[in-house]
């Protein structure tokens, strides 16, 4: 399946979908993505690498819901937030589709347990990731928010 069929059939399914956009979905998920990063660094303090992982991912994640919502798009899909994130932002995705590998790599696989170094390395990141996003959002006028909703709605 093309990437364009796959969105169209989330469309379809009604788990990517045009939205108003919200400044209150925003603000909540720029607040979970917070708590999450928050988390994560506690988690790393405890040497509970596992579930630090997870949490930096997902506070990722959640910089791009808000970044979703703040511009009327709906998506409760990982891979499509990935992918939407660079067809309809253009935001380079490597480090999201990263932190989301790594997520589930340590979550499901026994033998790749995550050690400090690589922890410490996802929160940094994670720590870039969600400022360049607040950055965009910060940045978001009418004017780019029309325009990327036409893009979505040019995909989905």
């Amino acid at each position: 399946m093309t990437r364009q069929g796959f969105l169209k059939k989330l469309h379809k399914d009604a788990i990517l979908q045009l939205v108003a956009p919200s400044g209150e979905m925003k603000i909540a998920y720029l607040k979970k993505s917070e708590s999450h990063l928050i988390s994560a660094r506690l988690l790393l303090d405890n040497d509970l690498f596992e579930q630090s992982v997870s949490m930096a991912y997902y506070s990722m994640y959640y910089s791009v819901l808000a970044l979703f919502f703040a511009t009327g798009i709906k998506c409760e899909n990982h891979t499509a937030a990935i992918i939407l994130l660079t067809e309809v932002f253009a935001i380079d995705n490597t480090d999201l589709e990263y932190a989301k590998t790594e997520r589930i790599d340590k979550q499901y696989y026994v033998t790749s347990a995550p050690v400090r170094d690589e922890v410490v390395a996802l929160i940094r990141t994670a720590e870039s990731y969600n400022a360049e996003l607040l950055d965009v959002i910060d940045r978001l006028t009418n004017e780019k928010i029309e325009k990327f909703r036409k893009k979505f709605i040019s995909l989905i």
